[in-house]
């Protein structure tokens, strides 16, 4: 495996940008005989589901297209922390359907699925409507696993927030920091791996030093952490001494032991040698694919979906593909962007298959940024092939912003990242 320099990521990432995706074959060029018959129900309507339902009909416009998805808007997850440190409001964070229903012409439904049957190849919704399908792409997104620590479910979240699914968890560990005092402590507990937002924990923690850095100097931030390592590791710490000396401190699981028992209404936590009493707990649980994906029979003994990424096809049920947070794609971590990427590939593959073509083999790509004050971020980049034999991805590249980048123009970066995905997924 080898290191991927800025330079070369831009010209991956300008090639993505004019193929629109990887695994492409050339065949979609060609006349397309069964498409105009053939329906495709894409369930979630995130980053993958959004992104897989407008890429299905800007490779094959004449393929029926049916986005079922809960929320009138989706609410993003990245740019979450920074409406927890008061840097930006949550509407900012909301995405809409109207221009993959008007532009694309995308049939969206607003309504939650409650079950699917894969034999009948029907999803049922809680309205006691039905749709049929001849391919299903699931983006189940993930839940909580409210039983692996003792003490936090989710009633207890509304005391200690998790706030990772954005909404009223942001907000409501908003207003516990600006109630905190000066001089308190925020806890924060950081999960164990697998988990949506591998970075997300630290850049929380960064952000929100910033937040008290300007309004509460005196106050700490202590990560309690269930690994011994995690993303951008060196880059986090050395930013966090240059810009928060003494202000936060990660604690590995190798000194602290699992994280045992949570008591949300004292905001204490029990680690197997110790306890750590904070004024704002936010406690980031264990997770695993979303509960869909659980009832279709989706997932395995991890919890999470197993799937052949040449097409993202569930190797559990036929006829169902999972892309996103929910799907095992190891080693691409869970994230806006590598949903994203996998939406593109399973678009694409599923247009082959409804044709009786075998797909071609995809490339992916992950890049993602971190912030740590506004005008201060740091990325990590992979570039990932399919692996025939295996049935699963090789990382082939990887690289992070180098000790010495340019930490503003990597913020500059961020912040068109977050519009161009926005703009890519949400039409």
């Amino acid at each position: 495996m080898t290191k991927i320099s800025r330079r070369s990521f831009l010209k991956w990432a300008s090639t993505i940008g004019a193929l629109g995706l990887f695994g492409c074959s050339a065949g979609h060029r060609a006349t397309r005989p069964r498409l105009n018959q053939a329906r495709v129900a894409v369930v979630g309507g995130g980053f993958a589901g959004a992104s897989a339902a407008k890429y299905l009909k800007l490779l094959a416009p004449e393929l029926e297209v049916i986005l079922v998805e809960q929320h009138a808007a989706y609410l993003s997850c990245p740019g979450s922390n920074e409406v927890i440190a008061d840097l930006r409001p949550l509407d900012e964070l909301r995405r809409g359907y109207g221009a993959l229903s008007a532009d694309r012409g995308i049939h969206v439904i607003t309504a939650e699925a409650r079950s699917v049957d894969a034999d009948k190849r029907v999803v049922f919704l809680a309205d006691g409507s039905s749709v049929r399908y001849d391919r299903l792409i699931m983006a189940p997104g993930i839940d909580f696993r409210w039983e692996a620590i003792d003490g936090y479910d989710e009633a207890a979240s509304h005391l200690a927030p998790h706030a990772w699914k954005a909404g009223p968890q942001t907000t409501l560990l908003r207003r516990q920091l600006q109630a905190m005092p000066d001089g308190g402590v925020v806890l924060i507990t950081a999960p164990p791996n697998p988990y949506r937002c591998p970075p997300g924990p630290y850049e929380r923690a960064s952000l929100i030093a910033h937040f008290l850095r300007r309004h509460k100097p005196r106050s700490k931030v202590l990560v309690l952490d269930a690994k011994t390592k995690f993303s951008k590791q060196a880059l986090f710490l050395h930013g966090w001494k240059e810009l928060y000396p003494g202000m936060v401190e990660w604690i590995s699981a190798e000194k602290e032991g699992k994280i045992e028992r949570v008591d949300a209404a004292s905001r204490t936590v029990y680690t197997e040698f110790d306890e750590h009493h904070a004024d704002v707990l936010n406690v980031i649980p264990p997770q695993k694919a979303g509960r869909l994906a659980h009832q279709a029979r989706l997932t395995d003994e991890s919890g999470w979906c197993p799937v052949d990424p040449l097409t993202f096809t569930s190797t559990q049920v036929p006829y169902i593909h999972v892309i996103g947070d929910a799907c095992i794609a190891t080693p691409m971590p869970k994230s806006a962007f590598a949903a994203n990427s996998h939406a593109k590939v399973c678009a694409a593959a599923v247009i082959d298959l409804l044709q009786d073509r075998e797909p071609g083999p995809p490339a992916l790509i992950n890049h993602c940024y971190s912030f740590l004050q506004p005008d201060y971020a740091i990325s990590i980049t992979g570039v990932y092939r399919y692996l025939q034999a295996e049935k699963q991805l090789e990382a082939v590249s990887t690289g992070e912003t180098p000790m010495d980048g340019d930490r503003r123009k990597e913020a500059e970066h961020a912040r068109s990242w977050q519009k161009a995905i926005a703009a890519d997924a949400f039409g």
